[in-house]
């Protein structure tokens, strides 16, 4: 039996995180206040509440809606910093010990910052919040699906690539943004030997995944829900599995799952119907993220909340998500063991112990 309290000590691994989707409420308000920006609401709760509604309609296009709000306050340097900062200090309040946060540099550059300087700014951030709390971190950068500069965002990710910067994602509304037009930018960082995840069968279908990984070489799939389109399933047995989820499997290629959001943007008709616990029960690679812990009004001890009460998790299961997720990190290899055994492995042995001393 896994309780609420032994989830909230349990150590934990995001890799699935993005910043604009994870501000506190007081903060935007805060920085709205600053800067002169007009908000929908003026108390965090009254915010938060908006932004919860907002992304709970069944629809990734609307889900999204909620960022211009988000965006408009992270336009200068000390506030890109702030966000980071509090992005960690949040995180270790759940007991995360290494995250990948990921944002797109291309939406803070509206109040006339550079490229650089934003992801400066966050790195900074970052920093600081990791010298206060212990939690370690991968800043990973977003390219946009409707946007036509994703190569110049690739060059940014690899000139980063020895202060934080650990990949380079595609994000944005999938239907009618193909990754395969964003070829260039990763064909570049393939050439550089760098890390790419891409989110792809969230709102659009198995052909998504599929130019994810067979065309532009994703080493991380973000959501991949419709990979089930590729399956024949029976409760949670897979009868038949087409070549791309065998390949996907075979490869060990990792899927970013994200319990909440898939409801709210409509990814999936309900937990009870969501594809995590065929994955998992299939032995797929896959691992819990909370995407925007803001928007969908959740954290990552919530995500394992939910997971335990819809897919009857135990500890061990628990345990393999989060080796799982720590495995799938974009930092070297040696450092993804180093936290395995130093941190992981030791801290799940002492709370089975605790909860089970005969074991």
């Amino acid at each position: 039996m896994v309780t609420d309290e032994m989830i909230k000590k349990l150590p934990k691994v995001e890799l699935h995180d993005h910043l604009d989707g994870g501000l506190r409420p007081s903060t935007i308000i805060e920085l709205a206040k600053e800067y002169n920006i007009e908000l929908p609401a003026d108390n965090p709760k009254e915010l938060a509440d908006w932004f919860h509604r907002g992304a709970d309609r069944k629809s990734l296009s609307l889900y999204l809606e909620g960022f211009g709000v988000a965006l408009s306050v992270l336009q200068t340097r000390e506030a890109l910093k702030r966000a980071a900062r509090e992005a960690i200090e949040d995180l270790a309040s759940e007991n995360v010990v290494y995250t990948e946060i990921r944002f797109a540099p291309v939406l803070n550059i509206n109040n006339g910052l550079n490229l650089e300087s934003v992801v400066e700014s966050v790195l900074e951030g970052l920093e600081e919040g990791k010298k206060k709390t212990g939690v370690e971190y991968g800043l990973i950068l977003c390219a946009m699906r409707d946007q036509k500069v994703s190569l110049e965002t690739a060059e940014l990710a690899v000139s980063f690539r020895d202060r934080g910067v650990v990949g380079f994602d595609l994000a944005g509304d999938e239907y009618g943004h193909p990754p395969k037009k964003h070829l260039d930018a990763f064909e570049y960082i393939r050439r550089k030997n760098f890390n790419i995840t891409i989110h792809a069968g969230e709102a659009f279908g198995m052909e998504s995944i599929w130019q994810a990984v067979q065309i532009c070489g994703a080493h991380r799939i973000g959501h991949a829900t419709r990979l089930v389109e590729d399956m024949v399933v029976h409760g949670t047995r897979i009868e038949k599995m087409g070549s791309l989820s065998n390949f996907i499997r075979d490869k060990r290629i990792p899927l970013e799952i994200c319990l909440s959001s898939n409801i709210q943007t409509g990814a999936a008709k309900s937990f009870d119907e969501h594809p995590f616990n065929i994955y998992f029960r299939n032995h797929f690679r896959v691992s819990l993220g909370t995407d925007n812990r803001l928007m969908s009004n959740t954290t990552l001890s919530k995500e394992y909340k939910i997971a335990v009460k819809y897919f009857n998790l135990n500890l061990r299961d628990i345990e393999k998500l989060t080796i799982n997720a720590m495995k799938s990190a974009f930092i070297h290899y040696d450092e993804r063991i180093r936290i395995i055994y130093d941190i992981l492995k030791p801290a799940f042995a002492r709370l089975r112990e605790e909860t089970n001393p005969l074991v």
